[in-house]
């Protein structure tokens, strides 16, 4: 059964799953404007559950495994929506699964404000005085990783770090790490376009 594999069991068969399922080549037109020659669609893979029970797995073990190393301790993960969601929810719940004493929270980072309500920017289980890990799915150049780092600490929190499942390795990893934070990817762009990890 998944849920039986080890880390290294779980990361090698999201990997394949994600080349399988995720990864396009052709002309594509990124969301940061530029062109490329392939496309990474993570959402094809986060939101399959048995793939997303594979994230679920795969970021939990690099969360804690950071948290560890740092003597720190996480309560909540989330990011920019929607790349982030099925990734920090999948998360949470393996967090459960896991029997974790603390298990993590989890939120969502509203691309704006909410007009109506209680207004929020950022939706779920999120408190001002938490220390929290920012998800994403993809690291291009950047933008909503930094977008939901400053809706974040503008309410208040601390950040750890950041996770992301696939860094494309064009300059978002080197301009979020400027601002004073680690991007720990899951994949990178040389081994989903070349070698097995």
């Amino acid at each position: 059964m998944t849920n039986m594999l080890n880390f290294e069991q779980a990361r090698a068969e999201l990997f394949s799953l994600l080349k399988q399922k995720s990864v396009f080549h052709g002309e594509f037109k990124l969301a940061s404007g530029g062109t490329s020659n392939y496309y990474v669609d993570c959402k094809l893979t986060t939101f399959d559950p048995k793939c997303a029970w594979l994230v679920g797995q795969v970021v939990h073990h690099v969360i804690r495994q950071e948290e560890a190393a740092r003597q720190t301790r996480i309560d909540s993960i989330g990011g920019l929506t929607m790349g982030s969601d099925p990734i920090a929810l999948a998360t949470g719940m393996f967090s459960v699964f896991a029997k974790d004493p603390q298990p993590f929270q989890t939120f969502s980072v509203r691309k704006t404000q909410k007009s109506h309500g209680q207004g929020k920017l950022i939706e779920g289980s999120f408190r001002p005085e938490d220390t929290v890990v920012i998800i994403d799915d993809v690291v291009t150049r950047g933008e909503s990783t930094i977008a939901a780092i400053n809706a974040v600490t503008q309410a208040g929190a601390k950040i750890a770090f950041i996770v992301a499942l696939v860094d494309r390795q064009e300059g978002g990893r080197d301009r979020i790490e400027q601002l004073g934070y680690s991007v720990l990817p899951v994949f990178r762009r040389d081994e989903l376009l070349g070698k097995q990890p």
